[in-house]
């Protein structure tokens, strides 16, 4: 191995540890804002009966933010999260469907009233 390759590949591991250390602190981050979705969530099911449709995708593509982290952080993906790559798409949800507000049964009218 020559020392130009030996030199490319230390300065490689040396950025990658830096991006590593940064995602860290990311994952520190999105865990806390994970554990918010999860109680508002909670919260939300139990006064409406249902969990909430934008609750459930939030946490889905949070959930999978902290997967493409752990997967860069274990040498399992050269892939760097986002924002070097596009946020993750939430999936349809497998567990209970989603709360949902009926359509008005007669439109709403802004009229004013006629003289």
């Amino acid at each position: 191995m020559s020392n130009e390759k030996r030199t490319l590949e230390r300065e490689s591991i040396a950025l990658r540890i830096l991006w590593m250390v940064i995602f860290v602190i990311v994952w520190q981050l999105a865990e806390l804002v994970l554990g918010v979705v999860v109680l508002l969530q909670l919260g939300y099911r139990l006064f409406y009966g249902a969990p909430s449709a934008a609750l459930l995708s939030l946490g889905d593509s949070l959930s999978q933010y902290l997967a493409q982290i752990g997967r860069f952080g274990t040498f399992n993906s050269d892939e760097k999260p986002w924002p070097f790559s596009d946020w993750p798409v939430a999936q349809a949800p497998q567990g209970e469907a989603a709360h949902s507000v009926p359509a008005a049964a007669h439109p709403v009218r802004d009229e004013e009233p006629k003289l």
